[in-house]
């Protein structure tokens, strides 16, 4: 089963520009149509920030606007980078069998960097979605120069032999491989 993992698309973090943020979205409401058409399982973690735009209920705390959630998918709340940190993540991911943790969401240098980094650690087969991720400039790279930067990184992660990350766009994903006809 593919589980995704949509990480802190909460309206709060997109009152700075995000690299590519429309398109960004738009892909993950394809994605968590796709997973929910093959039976598998959507999960939203929202980051609490007491004090900061991510306040707990506050309207900036709220998923964005634009995402699409089914009123069954679950939600994790967490107060760290990692999404597995204190979480009932793990709990929750143990309740079927994991073929593949995809992820996608903001902040690509912090939240999505670190929780990749995490279940891939924690042995989970991970692909990231590359056109589904984003985050903002910083004050000594842009965000594609980050972006970039950690496509780089996720490929070339030393990890334990069977564990990987593997990186496809949305369409690589959705779009299954094509059967060559018998001759």
């Amino acid at each position: 089963m593919d589980v995704l993992l949509i990480i802190d698309m909460q309206q709060g973090l997109f009152i700075q520009p995000r690299h590519q943020d429309a398109q960004v979205i738009a892909n993950i409401n394809r994605l968590a149509e796709g997973v929910r058409a093959s039976q598998g399982r959507v999960i939203y973690v929202q980051h609490d920030e007491p004090g900061s735009e991510l306040e707990p209920h506050s309207p900036g705390w709220q998923l964005h606007a634009d995402l699409t959630p089914a009123p069954t998918e679950s939600r994790v709340r967490k107060t760290a980078c990692d999404s597995f940190l204190g979480t009932e993540l793990g709990f929750l991911l143990a309740e079927q069998a994991v073929d593949r943790l995809l992820i996608c969401g903001c902040a690509t240098d912090f939240c999505v960097d670190t929780t990749l980094r995490s279940a891939a650690g924690q042995g989970f087969d991970v692909t990231v979605l590359t056109d589904a991720h984003t985050t903002a400039d910083r004050p000594h790279l842009t965000a594609e120069q980050i972006i970039e930067h950690h496509h780089w990184m996720w490929r070339h992660l030393s990890l334990p032999e069977g564990r990987s990350v593997t990186l496809l766009t949305t369409d690589e994903l959705l779009t299954p491989p094509q059967v060559a006809a018998a001759c």
